[in-house]
């Protein structure tokens, strides 16, 4: 491989490609390197609840579960990302929020963070980034003690800050899952019942407001302290509860969001302006039952970015396309190849289920003598389409590409935006003593001055505090400076190849995988905005 980062895709913004065997085989063997906890989101915690439909979303939508009044049960999960089952619930981290709605037309499963970006944007990376977050290979210590894969990771992909920004500030630490707010984090599309469709993103916005806890006082709360405070408040009837509200916008305004202000609605790194595109309220989720048994119900559910119902349908961001595959292929190996018969994973529907699939482990429900092949001696009915996917996602047309993305300027933005408007000066002096302490365990020092390179296209105020507090003098910056994972395009003279490459050149478009109109291939014309726009999203 000349890269261990590049994908490929059908064009630089298309979706990916199957035939990329070494992203395919990277997956799968992540999805299989721990047994039996997850190897993601391990420590875990939830509870069962209810879905209302305050307010229509039928303009937008024809998912039966946005109609005004509609209601539907969910199962939710909070956890921590990085830890082991048994880690602290107070780790700096951020933390997992996944929904499962049991709606009329099946189960619908948003998987969330509390944060409403990641470290990366491009799909191989994130095994080797996880790597980074868990035991030394060596020493079997966590970056509690030897934070220096932590920072070696971070030091080499400079579009990771964003989420620096927010770990290592006060939302890194939440004050229980009950005060903190859920974000899908990526673009998807929903499709109304005329075939027109708009980008989405979904925001789980916390109804008892937002607390986090400082890095002092988490040390003096117990490992289980989210869970604990989650149980009891549902115990005492002091429900928990989360309004879900939408982002929207048309393909051409994601078009015009790339060209004019160079926000990129592909990448995971990025959000969408509240100011350009206001929330707007759709439901309100209420959890108002606790398991009856952990195992069965919490750490046996699975949640799975591909379930979808009709009318919600994937963009062609890769790391979301690339979560479509891991997350089943994760649970089949974790819980079994019928990981969806469980009770807890099955759908509540009002007619009985008839597929192809039979056999494997567990297979409890294996539909009888029913053939597994379309028969005409016990035929089945079918569903009526209700998605033209043609229309909606379009024809794309274009060369396979190595993508591989690259450091722009725009990406230091928003975590400017968070120092010099958001933090306020106590948020600043904690986000450095946060930042300092945990570098004081990198060993090496030359990560901790490119790390402060980063730091200092963000600001040169937070990168001169960084500097006094680890007595490291930093980089002037990331001009000169390679990275492993990244192109660098902010590099003297013109882009630097990222990990030695010759060539940064991956495909004709230069738009950095953003929906660039004339940059997609020839794409049918179904609808005003469809040359060069359908498939074109993601956060």
């Amino acid at each position: 491989m000349p890269h261990p980062y590049e994908t490929q895709r059908m064009g630089e913004n298309g979706p990916l490609l199957l035939q990329d065997f070494h992203l395919i085989d990277l997956l799968s063997h992540f999805d299989r390197e721990r047994i039996p906890e997850r190897v993601v989101h391990a420590k875990g915690s939830g509870a069962h609840g209810v879905y209302k439909t305050t307010h229509s979303l039928s303009d937008l939508c024809l998912a039966d579960m946005f109609e005004e009044g509609k209601e539907c049960p969910i199962t939710v999960r909070f956890s921590t990302v990085g830890g082991e089952s048994g880690s602290h619930d107070c780790a700096r981290d951020p933390r997992g929020f996944s929904v499962k709605f049991k709606t009329d037309e099946g189960n619908w499963d948003l998987v969330a963070n509390n944060t409403p970006v990641f470290f990366l944007r491009d799909p191989a990376k994130f095994p080797h980034f996880i790597h980074t977050q868990k035991r030394d290979p060596s020493t079997h210590l966590t970056h509690a003690d030897d934070s220096t894969a932590f920072w070696d990771y971070l030091s080499q992909n400079p579009e990771s800050v964003h989420q620096v920004m927010i770990l290592m500030g006060d939302r890194g630490i939440p004050d229980g899952f009950r005060f903190m707010h859920g974000y899908l984090g990526h673009t998807v599309k929903l499709v109304n019942k005329k075939g027109e469709w708009v980008y989405c993103q979904f925001h789980m916005i916390s109804q008892q407001g937002t607390k986090f806890l400082t890095q002092e006082e988490s040390t003096t709360k117990s490992p289980d302290y989210a869970q604990k405070d989650l149980y009891n408040a549902i115990e005492s009837g002091d429900l928990p509860q989360w309004s879900l509200e939408v982002q929207t916008m048309s393909a051409r305004e994601a078009e015009d969001l790339w060209e004019k202000q160079k926000i990129n609605v592909f990448d995971l790194t990025h959000v969408w302006p509240h100011k350009q595109f206001p929330l707007r309220k759709v439901g309100e989720l209420t959890l108002n039952e606790n398991a009856k048994n952990y195992f069965a119900e919490i750490e046996q559910v699975a949640f799975n970015p591909a379930h979808m119902v009709p009318g919600i349908e994937p963009s062609a961001d890769p790391v979301l396309q690339s979560r479509l595959f891991s997350y089943p292929d994760a649970h089949r190996h974790r819980v079994g190849v019928n990981y969806q018969q469980l009770p807890v994973n099955a759908p509540r529907i009002n007619y009985r289920m008839a597929n192809f699939q039979r056999d494997g482990s567990m297979a409890f429900c294996n539909q009888g003598s029913r053939p597994n092949y379309i028969s005409s001696i016990e035929p089945i009915r079918f569903r009526e389409r209700t998605v033209n996917l043609d229309q909606v996602h379009g024809n794309f047309a274009g060369d396979a590409v190595t993508f591989l993305s690259e450091i722009r300027e725009e990406d230091f933005a928003a975590p400017r935006a968070l120092w010099e408007k958001v933090f306020d000066a106590k948020a600043k002096e904690r986000f450095v003593g946060n930042v300092s302490g945990h570098m004081a365990n990198c060993k090496d020092k030359e990560i901790i001055r490119r790390q402060i390179a980063i730091f200092r296209e963000v600001s040169g105020d937070l990168a001169s505090r960084l500097e006094k507090a680890t007595g490291v003098k930093g980089y002037d910056g990331i001009a000169n400076l390679s990275f492993n994972g990244t192109h660098n395009g902010m590099a003297k003279g013109g882009k630097a190849p990222a990990n030695g490459m010759k060539s940064t050149r991956v495909s004709r478009c230069e738009g950095n995988g953003a929906p660039v109109g004339g940059c997609h291939g020839k794409v049918d014309g179904v609808n005003e905005h469809a040359n060069g726009t359908n498939g074109v999203a993601a956060h």
